[in-house]
This record gives C-alpha cells, structure tokens and sequence, in this order.
C-alpha cells in the first residue's frame, strides 16, 4: 500500500511535467513562469524550493543527533528568506533578469559574469546533489533497492518533468508538493511520532535534558548556520528565480515573508520528530537513515506511504528547482558568452567558426535551456553516488555561495563605491578560501566561512577604492532598472 501512494505520487508530478511542457512555449514562461505568479502560488513554490532533503531528511537526522537545537539549520533557511523577503525582493523582482550574475553585471558592469556563473553553477548543482542523496535514502527503504539504483530512479524523475516545462512544471508540482508535504509533516508525521513516543512528557523523561534544549548544539554552531544559511538564502540563484516570477513587488515580499515563515515553524517539527526517534528507533549511526526507519515503525502502510510522499515532496522540489537554476546560469553566464567571446575574437578562424556555428544554431531558447538541464542533471546524479551525506552537500553548496558571492551582491545593492575590480578580487578570495579550508581542514570546519567572507570583504573593499569608480551610464541604467 505505501509502495502504490508513492507511486501513484511520481505518475502525477510526471503528468504535471507534461501539462508544464504545453504551457512553456518561449524562454521566458520556462525559466520565470512568464513572471505571473500570484500570492498563493508564489508563497507554496518559495516554501517548497527551499525545503529539501537537507532540512526533511537532514533535519530530522539533526533533531536525532542534537534534539532540539537540530532545528537551527531549517530555522535559519526560513530567517533567510524573511529577510530576503523584507530587504531586497521587490528590487531585485524590478530587474526583469534570469540569473544573479546578470544583476551583478548590471550593477557593477562587465567582466564578473563569468566567474559569479561558475561559483552559482557549482552551487546550484550542491543543491540538487543534497535532494538526490535524500530521495535516494527514501527510495532505497521503500523499495529495498541499493542506494545507487534508488538515486538513478529518483533522478530520472525529477530531470523529465523539470526539463518537460521547465518552471511551470516545477511551479505546479511544487504546489501541489507543498500541501502533500503541510499535511504529511504536521498533521501525520509529527503527532503520530510524538504519540509513539508517549508524548512531550515521555521525552522529557527518556532523553537528556540536552536534546530538550534549544541552544544545546552551542553558540558557534548557531552562528555558523546563520552566516551560512541564514546569509546564503539572501543570494541563490534558485531562490532569486523565483522572485523573478512574482507578478509584482508585494507578491515578493509577503509571500516571501510567508514562505519564510512557514519554515520556521518546518524546523521545529522536523527537529522534534528527530528528538521522539531517539525513543522508537534508538541506536541509529547514519542520521540521513534516520527518517524512513522511525516512519517504518510508526506508520500502518497508507499512512506511510502519504508521509513518504511528503518528504519526496519537499526532496524533489528543491531538486527540480536547483537544476533549472544551475542550468540556466551556466547555459546564460558561463557557456554562452565564452561561446560568444571567441566567435568575436576568431571569426576567421576554424575555432572561430566553430563557436560561431554552436551560438547560431541555438535559436530554440527553450530546447537549449532543456539539454543543458538533462545534462546538468546528469552529472548531480554522479555526485549524488560519491557524496553520502545531504548536510555534507549542502554544507559545501553554501560555503561556496556565501563566501564567494554574499559581499560582492549585497555590496552592489548598498555601496555604490563598489566597482567591477573589488567583486572580482571578493568573489575570488571567498571562494578560494572556502574550498581550500573545506579540502585541507574540514568540510564542517566553522572557520570556513569565517575566513571566507573575511577574505572576501577585505578583497572587495580594498579592491573597489584603489580601482576607478563604476561607469557613471552603467549606474545611471542600474537605478533606471530600479525604479521601474
């Protein structure tokens, strides 16, 4: 019975893929919906993208691991998104743009495309690998398959319908996956694992008094996931898309604000549910393993099933809408223009007239956008097989993000001192710096992102005053753009 809800759940997201494809007809309605979307949809598909397998999946393993200060991670998602919301939606929804690095190429002028696209890329396709690794978890408990088959099948799933149609498909089905997801997590999952449990009351009696307290995961640990997830859902490209398809500013903002919301109270559930495993299923090592067995020995078949569609809810809209935001900066900020770059500069050229030929030859926006999708889906699933861990994904995905981005854009949204010479020396240090803290010292390690956005700002500051100030047409079109 749990197996047929599940199924009868992927059957309906791929008729939605299908539905998406007839209404994507031009680039715009594929990447940004046709900029259109109004209060309702809008908050269920920000909701959605952002709560994935590192805040279902991943924050329940938290709450198991750490009780109730599990919750700080998604908490900090829904804070980011408030603030995000608040501060600078309903300008950056004026900019009637596709990607983050088109802003910071309106903003400051040309030159930081390229490097801005290759770090949102990388980002991006982080986030598909946390969602790929958790429905994988899911796929390989329900279906009592290996993990590497249960990634390929999930995969291949999400790439069809969101290649179908693009951010129509991923629109739809993220709405639809946003009520499975409210009443499998809140109304099923939570009060029937607490019930389990013997209530709020057995926990208190059961568990350290540590898993009850908030703040029990430490203070550094609490700042750590506000400078990297907390700063980090201010500027990805797979949350800045979908701004773009608000119709308006105030739809921005308040179902923004909404969205963000919701996920506080998304971290909660998740970290209290991870808490009352720790009574039913005690003695789990891998945290990621923890979801599927405690819904495995509370749940009759049904009812399991419907939870185990929730989390795939909330897995495969951040997997969907991660690689439809990886596909369109890499295809728009970084093969393109180098495409672009060297049919200008060699036309005469035999590799001239090859990158010539590739750039006139994509004329269907839409096909296009669609190949680099499945491609980019690809290569998630093969790092989806070698990274085991979804907090580990998507730990790398924001230290890259904010280190590398998080001063250069809000810098061109704040200073206007800032110049094309300080984002690129920020964007470069940040990111240079996360990697190599990341790979010699600890993917986990704090110190990454401390050093990271301390190198980054010193790099940009410094960068921006000794270099000359940014054409004065360039920010003269920048506030046009903004006053629209």
């Amino acid at each position: 019975m749990d197996i047929a809800v599940v199924v009868l759940y992927l059957i309906g997201m791929l008729a939605v893929g299908v539905w998406g494809r007839i209404r994507a007809k031009n680039q715009e309605e594929y990447l940004v919906a046709g900029r259109r979307l109004g209060p309702l949809l809008f908050t269920g598909t920000m909701a959605a993208v952002v709560l994935g397998g590192a805040s279902t999946v991943g924050g329940i393993g938290l709450g198991y691991m750490s009780g109730i200060s599990g919750m700080w991670l998604v908490f900090f998602i829904g804070f980011g998104i408030i603030a995000l919301s608040l501060l600078f939606a309903p300008r950056i929804q004026r900019l009637e743009i596709y990607t983050v690095s088109q802003m910071l190429e309106l903003r400051y002028g040309k030159g930081s495309r390229l490097v801005s696209g290759i770090i949102m890329t990388a980002y991006g396709l982080m986030i598909a690998v946390t969602s790929t690794v958790a429905y994988g978890t899911i796929f390989h408990a329900l279906f009592g398959i290996e993990k590497v088959p249960a990634i390929l099948l999930g995969g291949a799933i999400v790439i069809i319908y969101s290649m179908l149609g693009g951010m129509w498909s991923i629109t739809l089905t993220d709405f639809v996956q946003f009520i499975i997801q409210t009443i499998g997590i809140f109304f099923l999952l939570l009060p029937i694992i607490l019930s389990s449990a013997g209530g709020f009351s057995a926990l208190q009696a059961e568990l350290p008094a540590e898993m009850l307290d908030p703040f029990a995961v430490g203070w550094d640990t609490i700042l750590m996931y506000f400078l990297v997830y907390g700063l980090g859902l201010l500027i990805g490209q797979d949350i800045w898309q979908r701004v773009f398809t608000a119709r308006t500013p105030g739809v921005a903002r308040w179902g923004g604000v909404s969205a963000g919301i919701y996920c506080l109270f998304y971290a909660v559930a998740g970290a209290l549910v991870g808490a009352a495993a720790q009574v039913i299923v005690p003695g789990i090592e891998a945290r990621d393993d923890v979801f599927p067995a405690v819904v495995d020995a509370t749940m009759s078949p049904f009812i399991a099933g419907f939870v185990l569609a929730a989390a795939l809810s909330a897995v495969m809209s951040t997997a969907s809408g991660s690689l439809l935001a990886a596909s369109t900066v890499c295809r728009q900020d970084v093969v393109e223009p180098l495409l672009a770059g060297r049919r200008a500069a060699a036309d005469s050229g035999l590799g001239g007239q090859l990158a010539g030929a590739l750039v006139r030859e994509t004329g269907d926006e839409v096909r296009d956008s669609r190949i680099y999708l499945v491609v980019l889906g690809i290569v998630s699933l093969l790092l989806a097989i070698a990274i085991p861990d979804v907090v580990m994904a998507l730990t790398v995905a924001y230290n890259l993000l904010v280190g590398g981005l998080f001063v250069p854009i809000v810098g061109g949204l704040i200073w206007k001192r800032g110049t094309i010479v300080g984002v690129l020396a920020g964007m470069i240090a940040g990111a240079v710096t996360a990697v190599g803290i990341m790979a010699f010292v600890d993917v986990f390690a704090n110190s990454a992102i401390y050093l990271a956005l301390t190198a980054s700002a010193v790099a940009y500051i410094i960068g921006s005053l000794v270099s000359k100030r940014t054409d004065p047409e360039v920010m003269a079109a920048w506030r046009e753009r903004l006053a629209r």
